[in-house]
């Protein structure tokens, strides 16, 4: 076949360089990297203070579920005692974290679905998205790292500028750097709402933060978490897929769920049931899977995925959509600037 370019241009925000190597099979793989980072990176797990069911994590710490899988709690959080939510892998089962002051986690009982229910009223809760045990499944995007991620390919046939397309910005590449170390990442359990200070939050019994446009959505995610352990930010396009990767995988969802037809598990004008309306956060326990509630219809959420440039991403349906039109999976397009009240978002959280 005839070559088509003389060369290649690879560009990258400032602080990332190329990493080039050659693959087992003869491939070139040219790999993102921040400059001057630490490349001994590895999907070993790092050695770090164990914590248990129900114990919170004064500093960076482990958790070890029943099946031998790890993962890390960030200082501050508290694993789940309650059964179905401190499970790493499983159908319908997930590792929930929830930011509980350090006082009052020794008085909690969970065993008491009622307390246990109050608590998600109250304290913002995390889900850990276990990437480490997803296949790798090729290059993302074209940007050509080969990384535990999806291949965000889900509801469209290729990425290109005049298609879909994710920059690979320094965020992106601390995030993959992130995942390759620990093994996964964060994500909000219910769409974000908003505290009467103004604050994000990630409780049940909200309303989802809408009628916000992409930047300040953007804004309010990264103001979720950020210290010199963690830092929150708006989903990536990749971020979003490897969650419904891990929902396929873990024999929650199956693929037409995921990309035909989500009628059936999320809040849309067919769905069985539906109030017609956006619903509250966390109101229906068929609309959660892996521990996430309302991830398909209800809201569209932000992404930092692009359309042409000057279009974002939103992912799902909203509650007046069709299941079989706006599958979860599903790519609608919006100018930044644009705000209604059928968009809203979630925030993301790493470890650094």
């Amino acid at each position: 076949m005839e070559n088509r370019y003389e060369k290649f241009v690879l560009e990258a925000e400032e602080g990332i360089a190329f990493k080039v190597s050659e693959g087992i099979t003869g491939e070139l793989i040219i790999r993102a990297v921040l400059k001057n980072s630490n490349e001994t990176i590895s999907n070993e797990h790092p050695t770090l203070p164990e914590v248990s069911l129900g114990e919170y994590a004064t500093v960076l710490s482990v958790y070890t579920d029943q099946d031998g899988n790890k993962a890390v709690i960030p200082a501050g959080w508290t694993v789940s005692g309650t059964r179905g939510e401190n499970t790493i892998w499983g159908k319908n089962k997930s590792l929930v974290i929830y930011r509980i002051p350090k006082e009052k986690v020794s008085t909690i009982n969970w065993s008491n679905s009622y307390e246990i229910d109050n608590l998600k009223r109250i304290y913002d809760q995390l889900v850990w998205v276990p990437v480490s045990l997803l296949a790798s499944n090729g290059t993302t995007e074209g940007s050509l790292f080969t990384e535990k991620f999806s291949s965000s390919t889900h509801g469209i046939n290729e990425f290109s500028e005049r298609e879909c397309n994710e920059t690979l910005t320094v965020e992106l590449v601390r995030q993959l750097e992130s995942v390759k170390k620990y093994g996964g990442f964060y994500i909000s359990r219910y769409n974000i709402s908003e505290s009467a200070d103004g604050k994000p939050r990630s409780i049940k019994g909200r309303k989802p933060w809408v009628n916000i446009d992409f930047d300040t959505a953007k804004k309010v995610a990264a103001a979720m978490e950020d210290n010199d352990a963690v830092k929150s930010h708006l989903p990536f396009g990749i971020e979003y897929d490897s969650v419904l990767d891990w929902f396929i995988k873990s024999g929650a969802k199956t693929r037409y769920e995921i990309t035909e037809n989500s009628k059936d598990w999320g809040n849309y004008w067919n769905t069985v049931n539906s109030p017609k309306e956006i619903a509250e956060t966390g109101s229906c326990v068929e609309w959660c899977v892996n521990n996430l509630y309302d991830l398909a219809g209800n809201i569209e959420e932000w992404t930092q995925e692009h359309k042409a440039s000057s279009y974002c991403i939103t992912r799902g349906g909203s509650f007046d959509h069709l299941g079989i039109f706006s599958p979860v999976a599903h790519r609608n397009s919006h100018t930044p600037a644009e705000y209604c009240s059928k968009i809203g978002f979630r925030a993301i959280l790493y470890i650094k």
